[in-house]
């Protein structure tokens, strides 16, 4: 019992996801249409990005590229800006979970060291709005928009006219809230020396991302790439194929029968093909506070075909509650290790900092 309550906690999206599935199943009764509703080209491409990731990680990629940017860091301005902006953009390339995985425990050793103890809050819940957004701006930012890219076989050029000037007000905000949060002054920093462990194991890491690139770009077939990075990493690291989330992609397998079948009932079909029509942005948005924007994308997929608004708005809907996004509760769960946690302090500043991102963002993209 204490070892399923252990996993309960620890994979709670996962165990929701499979309850939701199995209850479906009582609506629509498991038959030869089952077999068509796993997405496999999502699922390879989300486990060879986890992979190759998995391999930068090993390497001390992430921490060497931080090191390098923060030794040169003397004004307290910067530091806040940089430590923001980290997470942003890297977020595009390693998706918003990994970012946050990589720079938060940073973060809190690093202000603790500095005596910022007090900025640790707005910084740690900026880089969490700032994972979530700059995320956006690539289809292998994150899984929802890996899954809208291959679901509506979108172009680079349709994906962007969306994503970009989203993205870029996201930039300009975060830049303005982050710049007054640390002092100009800070005490001298003695960080620790970072290496990358191997520059060919690095070079080999980069051939394969660039690799799973040009399968989402629908340039190399997706069992080519998958067998590719299986083959490199069981030669290089076999250990790291076990860092793979693999729970990750069963949440997504129980996600497509969830979606699937509701698609097959009709009231279900109706009611939200209505409020879809109505407004499609909208009703993105909340149905991410509600279930996440991972399953809300995959949910909605089966109902519209305005994936401009769904693309928009689960995007935007990662902002909001602390479930809007799974990204968001890797925060704070590692921000409750802290051993200085404050949760009422940072629910009330990560609540406003995400509403005022959630109007920002929804307003702009109303007038786009």
């Amino acid at each position: 019992m204490k070892q399923l309550k252990a996993f309960i906690q620890k994979e709670t999206v996962l165990c929701i996801a499979a309850l939701c599935a199995v209850l479906t199943m009582f609506l629509v009764p498991p038959d030869g249409e089952y077999l068509h509703y796993i997405d496999w080209r999502v699922l390879c491409l989300l486990l060879c990005l986890m992979a190759v990731v998995a391999g930068f990680k090993s390497l001390g990629a992430f921490r060497w590229l931080t090191w390098q940017l923060l030794r040169r860091i003397r004004s307290g301005r910067v530091l806040g800006v940089t430590l923001v902006l980290l997470p942003f953009f890297c977020s595009m390339l390693v998706t918003n979970d990994v970012a946050l995985i990589v720079f938060v425990p940073f973060t809190l050793a690093l202000l603790e060291q500095l005596g910022c103890s007090g900025a640790i809050i707005p910084i740690v819940v900026l880089q969490t709005v700032a994972a979530n957004l700059g995320s956006m701006a690539m289809p292998v930012g994150n899984p929802q928009n890996l899954f809208l890219y291959a679901a509506y076989e979108l172009s680079i050029g349709e994906f962007f006219s969306v994503v970009l000037p989203l993205t870029a007000v996201s930039l300009i905000a975060l830049t303005a809230a982050s710049v007054p949060v640390l002092p100009e002054e800070l005490k001298q920093q003695s960080l620790q020396r970072e290496e990358i462990t191997s520059l060919r194991n690095l070079a080999v890491y980069g051939g394969l991302f660039v690799l799973c690139l040009l399968t989402v770009f629908r340039v190399v077939p997706y069992p080519v790439t998958t067998a590719a990075v299986v083959a490199v990493l069981a030669v290089l690291d076999r250990k790291l194929l076990r860092e793979i989330d693999f729970m990750l992609l069963l949440t997504f397998v129980c996600f497509f029968v969830v979606s699937e079948n509701l698609g097959r009932v009709e009231a279900v079909r109706d009611f939200l093909q209505t409020l879809l029509s109505k407004d499609a942005l909208l009703t993105s948005v909340g149905a991410s506070q509600i279930i996440s924007n991972v399953p809300a994308a995959v949910l909605l997929s089966s109902f519209t075909d305005n994936w401009r608004a769904l693309l928009a708005g689960v995007n935007i809907g990662g902002l909001g509650t602390p479930i809007a996004s799974l990204a968001s509760l890797i925060t704070l769960k590692l921000y409750l290790r802290w051993p200085g946690a404050k949760v009422g302090r940072f629910m009330a500043f990560f609540t406003a900092a995400n509403v005022l991102g959630l109007v920002l963002l929804l307003a702009v993209q109303m007038v786009l």
